[in-house]
């Protein structure tokens, strides 16, 4: 038998690319006629990125922001940067907060829908990070995709053991406005107090300290537990051991993505029986 050629290899395999292209262009049309940007939409991420304060979320979060050009949401820092802008929704969300309370599912909900739907960043997918925190905001995040024709495609946990958090929140520094997180031992950035992209100055948040700690984890293993089982049972759930360092955690959140990819059936691998 005739060995085959590489350069002749390489030329089946481009227009194999080309023709599942061509399929799966065709497979959103037939199922979604008269819209042109569907094959957008279901190439963006949609994800939500759980687990308790010091986790690591406010490192990786930014890091896949980047990497997949869509948004960050992360709830907690929008709720302040409305209390600080003093609007409307924050004025609301201060006097509930000073009360001790927990802000209503309405209020967090209307602030989400606000930004997937007014936020230009949104249109490449988001991140959410510290939404849903109940079961009925998950519900209620999915009636909203569904009304959107999307679904939630990704919902990764980061686990770690309550004993190893506090050293990380103690230490834990903060740019305002990215939410990019650094540590003074960990994770210290190149020059001391000041955010690496911007060179703007970093804080310690007030709330970063052992006791406060201690009643924010109770509250949110309470919280968190029953949305982690109805992410379980949709299959999209994810855990990934966040007690690593920083690099090996990314890589771990790559592989979320790789993962999906790799139990799809691709043309090239019909043909090649491979």
């Amino acid at each position: 038998m005739t060995p085959i050629k590489d350069d002749t290899v390489d030329a089946l395999k481009e227009l194999v690319n080309k023709l599942e292209a061509r399929v799966k262009e065709l497979e959103d049309k037939i199922q979604h006629p008269g819209s042109r940007s569907v094959s957008s939409v279901s190439s963006s991420v949609r994800m939500i990125l759980m687990g308790p304060p010091g986790a690591g979320k406010g490192t990786q979060a930014p890091k896949l922001k980047e990497k997949f050009s869509c948004c960050h949401l992360a709830t907690g820092d929008m709720l302040r940067s409305q209390v600080a802008k003093k609007t409307p929704l924050g004025r609301e969300a201060k006097k509930i907060m000073d009360q001790g309370g927990l802000v209503s599912d309405e209020i967090v909900i209307g602030m989400i829908k606000a930004e997937l739907e007014q936020n230009s960043e949104c249109k490449g997918g988001f991140i959410l990070d510290g939404f849903p925190r109940t079961v009925v905001q998950a519900q209620r995040l999915d009636a909203m995709l569904t009304d959107k024709d999307q679904k939630l495609q990704h919902a990764v946990e980061l686990q770690i053991d309550d004993g190893l958090l506090v050293s990380r929140i103690t230490g834990r520094l903060v740019h305002p406005a990215s939410g990019r997180s650094y540590h003074k031992v960990f994770n210290p950035p190149k020059q001391n107090m000041t955010d690496d992209v911007t060179g703007e100055p970093l804080i310690q948040r007030s709330d970063d300290n052992a006791e406060a700690l201690k009643k924010r984890l109770v509250t949110y293993h309470e919280q968190t537990a029953p949305v982690v089982g109805y992410y379980q049972k949709t299959g999209i759930w994810k855990g990934i051991d966040a007690s690593q360092e920083p690099g090996h955690v990314w890589k771990s959140l790559l592989g979320v993505f790789d993962d999906g990819k790799q139990h799809k059936t691709t043309l090239l691998s019909k043909i090649s029986g491979r």
